[in-house]
């Protein structure tokens, strides 16, 4: 029975907890690996003084886990380095604090052969593997390298980046070579495909077939898009939750009488946390009726507290806060509650489900499940309206939303006042286009047409008469 391979950076405990974490990789991984048994390798997130270790495995009915401990050096220069101090930052148009240093892509190649040999030692013939996101996009290559034969495929879960800014990148065109490793390359939407093959179209002179198919380097490549979503019923259920109910309860409790308009947002500088701060400032200036009548609550999950550009986010972010409080605060009104942690799945579906607005301002994101996540928990009698930046992947299917410019203080701050007046009938009627739009491309959906089409290929990376690609 052909198993499926998964490679990540990072491998969700689905052994130790029964189910994935929130992120929408993890649950996608773990459920696909329930189906067809198969093995989930990735960084264990040891760093060690000893160098790159060996996978350890630990199987529990057809899933084995196996996650290799990574030196030191290779932790703070591949992933604090390459992946997030350079593809990070370039691939969500942050040129200015994107860090070009050999020694971060030396690394970052190592741990992708460390990676690629691991997989060797226990690959079977007719394995499908499947690679995930911008921290393994040489890992196609380097197990060609190796002699690894078998069909492999790769998803990028952040956008593609403009070809202007992309060539920026020293030796892109490498990075670019690598891919073709692999026999299908995801994108998250239409734009994202379109940028990637506009590198191609203009930088290389080469054009996809009608089928769309890329034939360079002695390889064919089939490029396509394949928008991840969620599963909205397991979302509904968690909404029905005890702990979502008791989440429901307090927060309702303690905005009584107010409207509640929710972020759900990692601490990151691709998410336009400043820039939402200052639509609500905005707003709060513009509309001074509405003062005391509804509150922000934002919550801000941690992440990559070991990068300084991340560390400093954070401090302006709490200094926001207590400025807007400040400013427009009262005794009995807090206008921005700001909280730093993170919450359960079901914990977030009873938060998703007592807002009555959820504000997601990112200034470039691969999706953002967070806004099919509140989507999905509505109550269907009276849903809460959902504020969308035109700039997240998301935007391209969601169109019902309240499509906003994050960089538009005014336009946003409107939107605001749109969405917490809007009559419940309109509510409704958005919601439920929403609500199908989720439906129909589920995450099971996205997992099993990726699935579909990769093994569905065929030959077509046996090269033309006198076109050979040794890697």
């Amino acid at each position: 029975m052909p198993r499926l391979i998964v490679v990540s950076n990072r491998v969700a405990d689905i052994h130790s907890t029964g189910s994935a974490s929130s992120g929408g990789l993890a649950m996608a991984m773990a459920g696909a690996l329930k189906e067809e048994g198969g093995v989930w390798l990735g960084w264990s997130g040891n760093a060690t003084d000893n160098g790159d270790g060996e996978p350890e495995f630990s199987t529990r009915d057809n899933v084995t886990l196996a996650r290799i401990d990574l030196s030191r050096q290779h932790v703070e220069e591949y992933y604090n380095g390459y992946a997030n101090r350079t593809l990070w930052p370039l691939f969500h148009h942050r040129t200015d604090l994107t860090a070009y240093e050999q020694s971060f892509r030396d690394s970052y190649l190592d741990v992708n052969r460390t990676f690629a040999r691991a997989i060797r030692s226990f690959v079977k013939p007719d394995d499908v593997i499947w690679v995930q996101d911008y921290h393994l996009i040489p890992l196609g290559r380097e197990l060609r390298a190796l002699g690894v034969d078998n069909r492999i495929g790769f998803f990028l879960h952040i956008p593609w980046p403009a070809r202007e800014l992309f060539v920026t990148l020293p030796q892109h065109a490498d990075l670019v070579w690598s891919l073709f490793g692999y026999d299908l390359v995801g994108f998250q939407t239409d734009k994202d495909l379109a940028a990637f093959r506009d590198y191609f179209h203009t930088e290389l002179n080469a054009h996809p077939n009608e089928e769309g198919l890329i034939d360079m380097f002695g390889r064919r490549l089939l490029a396509k898009s394949y928008p991840i979503s969620i599963n909205p019923s397991e979302m509904v259920d968690l909404s029905q939750t005890e702990e979502a109910s008791s989440s429901y309860r307090r927060i309702r409790k303690v905005n009584a009488g107010r409207k509640i308009l929710l972020g759900v947002d990692r601490i990151d500088y691709s998410k336009g946390l400043l820039h939402k701060f200052a639509a609500y400032n905005r707003f709060l200036e513009e509309f001074p009726d509405r003062r005391g009548t509804a509150t922000l609550l934002q919550i801000g999950q941690p992440s990559r507290d070991l990068v300084a550009e991340y560390q400093d986010l954070g401090e302006d972010l709490i200094a926001e806060a207590g400025r807007i409080n400040g400013r427009f605060g009262r005794l009995d009104w807090t206008p921005l509650s700001y909280h730093t942690q993170s919450y359960g799945r079901d914990a977030l579906a009873g938060i998703y489900r007592a807002a009555h607005a959820c504000l997601v301002t990112p200034l470039r994101d691969g999706m953002n499940l967070v806004a099919k996540e509140f989507v999905a928990a509505q109550d269907p009698d009276d849903p809460g309206v959902l504020l969308l930046s035109r700039f997240a992947g998301a935007a391209e299917q969601m169109t019902e939303a309240l499509l906003i410019n994050p960089h538009d203080k005014e336009q946003c701050a409107d939107a605001i006042a749109q969405a917490l007046d809007m009559p419940r009938a309109e509510r409704i009627e958005r919601w439920k286009a929403l609500d199908e739009t989720i439906s129909r491309s589920s995450l099971s959906a996205w997992k099993e047409q990726f699935m579909t089409d990769l093994r569905n290929l065929g030959d077509v990376n046996t090269p033309p008469s006198g076109n050979v690609f040794a890697f």
